[in-house]
């Protein structure tokens, strides 16, 4: 589930897979990097000329450079040492699932479409899997844990009078200034932004902790200099609403679904990756 100031993005079932289980793994982080990873990375050893081993897995230099040059593309820089051994092990699971699925025969009729043989594979695998046995102690503990994921948080309306120019403190507590007197400059160059219900954590997210805590403070309806983590800002709060502590009795239906989606994915790759066994795992990554 997501939280209360989350997007939910549309999901897509496959056709070869009943209902619940779809809705089920469809939504899993795993799936969605093995069907990229599908997608960028869909090159058969057989066609690059090198001798093809069915047991033995090479990551070699030219999967780094796939990787980086996707990862540069969606985030602008270059991928840590750590996300770069996470895009190998994704990298790693597909071929594993690809080779799974030559092996189980699923690619017929789609010898030339590799992401869906991954995911024809993907699905057998899911269907193997149960989820285990829960009581109700042990959910009422997993949401304990996780209990801001289903908090309500606190809600904010406020404006943002953007200054051009310099926005150093003594600026922007001058323009503060102008403002609340009812009087900036005629010749000043300024935008307004407005925000309405914002939640707290994306504003944590946004402006950093120390700018949320002075926002909590500021009286309403004045405007006030606070810092963030890009600078000094000037905010006025109109309104806000208090958060809601979420009782576990009300949200246990979709606990159990946030668990259930967990253990899954959870069984998912570890059914992948004792599958990624049988192989030979040759690490040739070298200068990329």
């Amino acid at each position: 589930m997501s939280t209360p100031y989350s997007d939910a993005g549309t999901r897509t079932a496959a056709p070869v897979m009943p209902e619940r289980a779809r809705n089920n793994w469809l939504r899993d982080p795993l799936l969605h990097f093995l069907i990229l990873g599908a997608l960028i990375f869909g090159i058969d050893y057989a066609m690059t000329g090198k001798e093809y081993d069915p047991k033995v897995i090479v990551v070699d230099a030219s999967v780094d450079r796939h990787a980086i040059e996707l990862f540069q593309a969606s985030r602008g820089r270059a991928p840590t040492e750590a996300e770069l051994q996470s895009l190998r092990q994704n990298w790693i699971d597909n071929e594993v699932l690809y080779r799974e699925g030559l092996a189980l025969q699923v690619d017929r009729g789609d010898e030339n479409i590799r992401e869906r043989v991954v995911f024809k594979a993907l699905s057998i695998i899911e269907a193997s899997l149960k989820r285990p046995p829960y009581d109700d102690d042990m959910l009422r503990t997993w949401f304990e844990q996780r209990r801001t994921k289903y908090d309500e948080p606190a809600r904010y309306d406020f404006q943002e009078a953007v200054l051009a120019g310099d926005t150093g403190e003594a600026p922007m507590r001058a323009f503060v200034a102008a403002l609340n007197a009812g009087n900036p400059p005629d010749d000043l160059q300024a935008g307004l932004r407005v925000f309405k219900t914002r939640p707290e954590p994306t504003i944590v997210q946004t402006y950093g902790e120390p700018f949320t805590e002075a926002l909590k403070k500021a009286s309403p309806d004045e405007w006030v200099a606070l810092q963030a983590k890009d600078g000094w800002h000037a905010i006025r709060v109109t309104a806000m609403t208090p958060g809601k502590i979420a009782d576990y009795e009300t949200v246990r239906n979709v606990v159990l679904q946030d668990w259930t989606d967990q253990v899954m994915a959870e069984l998912r790759t570890e059914a992948v990756r004792s599958q990624a066994r049988k192989y030979t795992i040759r690490q040739e990554t070298g200068p990329k």
